[in-house]
């Protein structure tokens, strides 16, 4: 099948759309010179020899060629605005002036002026009134003639008859391929908006007769029109979906999803971060003047995260942005993704491949670029995989932010930013426990440099490489089972916006040696996320798809926590984000924790995890599990 069948299965070309639109406007033409040559003796209506019919089929004809040159017959007309209105009028005007001349320089002849003036007034009102019928009729069932049927479609319920809604439906109504489905009815809790109609779709109650309405029309797919709802109310009305057993579907806000002149809304799958228990944090990004006009580098720019803080970065218009990263392909990605937006901004954005474990490449890199703020979100972060594998986690993780964090001493940066995880906090496995070790690191150099070291701590990031959420994905791609580890196991959750937000906001609060944790609210059951991804795909789970338990994981937590025993926590300027300033490690001693792990890296596995226990007290290795 053709990618043009796949897009638009039920729409006709643009070739047949705009045949009805010429045979009505041929036909103006004739009614417009017939009205306007009332009364006027037939040799006034056209050169001796040429019957009257003809020259109007002449006007006719080049009227038709002036409004296809002014898009009358490509235009959308079912999203006409102001702006088509003045094509209207310009098009028939010159139409008619073309005419008029092409007339006088072939056949040597012209039509009395009144008669011109008159017949434009009138093909100005006909041509204008056969699209604005288009216009109203574009929201009402059954017009097929000029737009698309959307027989065969997914029988839709729209929530929310506000602005979305609206252009939900009449999308819907037009065959979109962006939103697909064929409205049926819609919901709203205004209750001034019950019983009447959004583009000839009935408004049939509210969310409390979504579960009614589903099975009175036999819905298909749910779609919920309200971004501006709180938190709460989406809550309730995405618990009201999933009852139902039918597939829901979202719309982002429009005041994150640019709309264009035709009024294109895509319709996106709900995503778990909708269905997140507390309201996203928005941080100040007005804070980020640190980075303004300075050159920026972002290692494990090619990550998820550094990948997001690229995006956050670009506009406070730093005057380079270097992505320096081990693994090329996710690197060159973003590159290409966003160097237009970069060259918009006046932002210089490079790449540099190489590792933080080899000190060369560092010293190439920051000799060449000279960078003067630094976040650091280069690591190794897979649990199960550092745990089969702790020597190249102790160093990558620990000695690779020894070598920039060094870097970036010696080289007197101003800003430096560890990106660390509540798995430092109380470690139960050889990832958490390097991320701590980063951490007494950033904090043993804020002790001795004037550049300002700082960390920022948070949860499990929705989408990030590795997470929990794209692997459900796959899973429930695949058909299932979906697998968790226990029951009851429960995470933190952020976005990876907000995940980047933090780490820049963190930027401008640090004033050396703090540990910045985002208030995360209540941790989740990741039992339950797998569930509501279940009845959001319109599935029922432990019949349609099954959800098994596999058990934990070596070095896995069923809880996580934000905060160590002897944490302070202090609140901030920011809402929403509180300092650990627990006592800063003795420097001596984080020397000597570094050089003890040092001389075991050449060691076996099990030596390296207690070397690292010896240098993370907090940090219980399970060394039964080992082999060998």
């Amino acid at each position: 099948m053709s990618s043009a069948m796949r897009m638009k299965p039920d729409c006709k070309s643009k070739l047949v759309r705009a045949v009805p639109y010429a045979v009505l406007d041929v036909a103006a033409v004739f009614v417009a010179y017939l009205v306007s040559s009332w009364g006027v003796v037939s040799g006034g209506l056209a050169p001796a020899g040429l019957p009257p019919f003809l020259l109007m089929a002449f006007f006719a004809a080049v009227d038709v060629v002036v409004f296809a040159a002014a898009h009358m017959y490509s235009n959308l007309w079912e999203y006409a605005s102001v702006t088509e209105a003045v094509r209207i009028v310009g098009a028939t005007l010159a139409g008619s002036v073309v005419g008029d001349v092409a007339a006088l320089l072939l056949f040597g002849f012209r039509m009395p002026l009144g008669v011109y003036v008159s017949a434009w007034a009138i093909l100005l009102i006909l041509t204008g009134s056969s699209r604005l019928l288009v216009r109203l009729a574009s929201g009402r069932k059954g017009w097929r003639l000029f737009g698309a049927s959307s027989e065969g479609l997914p029988r839709s319920l729209i929530v929310g008859a506000g602005e979305t809604g609206s252009l939900v439906v009449k999308r819907m109504l037009n065959c979109s391929s962006d939103t697909h489905g064929s409205p049926i009815a819609i919901v709203d809790d205004d209750p001034r908006k019950v019983g009447s109609y959004v583009h000839g779709v009935r408004v049939e109650g509210t969310v409390d007769d979504i579960a009614a309405l589903v099975a009175r029309h036999t819905i298909e797919q749910i779609v919920v029109a309200v971004p501006s709802a709180t938190r709460a109310e989406r809550e309730r009305i995405y618990d009201v979906c999933m009852a139902t057993g039918v597939r829901t579907v979202t719309v982002p806000s429009l005041s994150s999803t640019p709309i264009d002149k035709r009024g294109r809304v895509v319709v996106r799958d709900v995503e778990i971060s909708d269905l997140l228990a507390r309201d996203e944090v928005e941080l100040d990004l007005s804070r980020m003047g640190y980075v303004t006009g300075k050159r920026v580098l972002v290692t494990g720019g090619g990550g998820s995260i550094g990948g997001e803080l690229v995006r956050q970065l670009l506009p406070a218009k730093p005057a380079e942005i270097v992505l320096f990263d081990v693994y090329e392909n996710t690197t060159y990605e973003l590159y290409h993704e966003l160097r237009r937006s970069a060259e918009r901004a006046g932002v210089r954005l490079t790449v540099e491949i190489g590792s933080i474990t080899h000190p060369p490449a560092l010293e190439r890199l920051f000799g060449k670029h000279d960078p003067q703020v630094v976040f650091h979100a280069a690591a190794h972060k897979h649990v199960p995989l550092m745990e089969v594998s702790p020597r190249e986690a102790v160093e990558n993780n620990v000695f690779g932010t020894l070598n920039v964090c060094r870097m970036a001493h010696e080289r007197g940066c101003s800003h430096f930013i560890l990106i660390s995880t509540d798995k430092a906090v109380n470690p139960t496995n050889v990832m958490g426990a390097t991320k701590r070790m980063c951490e007494l690191i950033v904090q043993y150099y804020a002790s001795i440099s004037q550049t300002v070291f700082a960390a920022v701590r948070f949860g499990n990031v929705l989408g990030s490489h590795g997470s929990v959420i794209p692997l459900f994905k796959r899973q429930l791609k695949e058909g299932g089972p979906i697998t968790v580890t226990h029951r009851d196991i429960t995470r933190y959750f952020m976005t990876i916006p907000e995940a980047s937000r933090l780490v820049i906001t963190a930027g401008a609060l640090a004033r050396g040696g703090e540990i910045f944790i985002l208030d995360m609210g209540e941790p989740v059951r990741i039992w339950d996320l797998a569930e509501n991804l279940v009845r959001l795909s319109g599935l029922v789970p432990g019949r349609d798809v099954d959800i098994v338990e596999t058990g934990l994981r070596p070095g896995e937590k069923m809880y996580e926590e934000l905060l160590m025993d002897e944490d302070e926590p202090l609140p901030t300027d920011v809402a929403g984000i509180t300092v650990s300033r627990a006592a800063p490690p003795d420097l001596e001693t984080v020397r000597a924790k570094l050089d003890e792990l040092e001389a075991h890296l050449g060691d076996g596995d099990r030596e390296v995890k207690l070397a690292l226990a010896a240098a993370v007290p907090t940090y219980h290795p399970d060394l039964d599990s080992e082999e060998g």
